[in-house]
């Protein structure tokens, strides 16, 4: 009995507890690392993909009384989940009116911000958000009118695209 506790004997146990030991922490260095790796695709891939709306949207409303239909263009730049730019519209006598956007924002594929025109002396506010999908972002225009909140439906098209 007393070679089960001899020296050699706990010292071979003391091996193989530090062999046990060294493959575990190996092992578990292995996975942080794949883990990490994961988290930083993950990453990279969603500033990515809020770059993309960068560049010229445009869309088309109805004109007034009949009229012809208005082009508008959206220019955007994104930096990193903060969205700037401005909306082109056309004026009564034809010229583009530029008015810039506030609060842009970018949340993985969605977009919001807020554009604020001045006509006849009332500021009128426009919250504009929507889905990004490939060239195009589906959304809302909400907008209060003669007292009353209303929206409508707006989808823009990608008219180029920045480099």
């Amino acid at each position: 009995m007393a070679g089960i506790f001899s020296p050699d004997c706990q010292l071979s146990q003391t091996k193989q507890n530090n062999k046990l030991t060294e493959d575990i922490t190996r092992k578990t260095n292995s996975l942080l690392k794949k883990i990490a790796y994961a988290l930083f695709v993950v990453a990279t891939t969603a500033a990515v993909h809020a770059a993309d709306v960068s560049g010229d949207w445009t869309w088309n409303t109805p004109g007034r009384n009949g009229g012809p239909d208005r082009t508008s263009t959206l220019t955007l730049k994104v930096d990193g989940s903060t969205l700037t730019g401005k909306v082109s519209t056309p004026g009564r006598d034809g010229k583009n009116i530029d008015t810039p956007i506030a609060d842009g924002k970018v949340d993985g594929d969605n977009i919001s911000f807020i554009v604020v025109r001045q006509n006849q002396g009332q500021s009128i506010t426009n919250n504009y958000s929507g889905t990004i999908a490939t060239d195009q972002i589906t959304g809302k225009i909400e907008f209060t009118r003669d007292g009353n909140q209303q929206s409508r439906d707006w989808t823009a098209k990608r008219a180029t695209l920045t480099k």
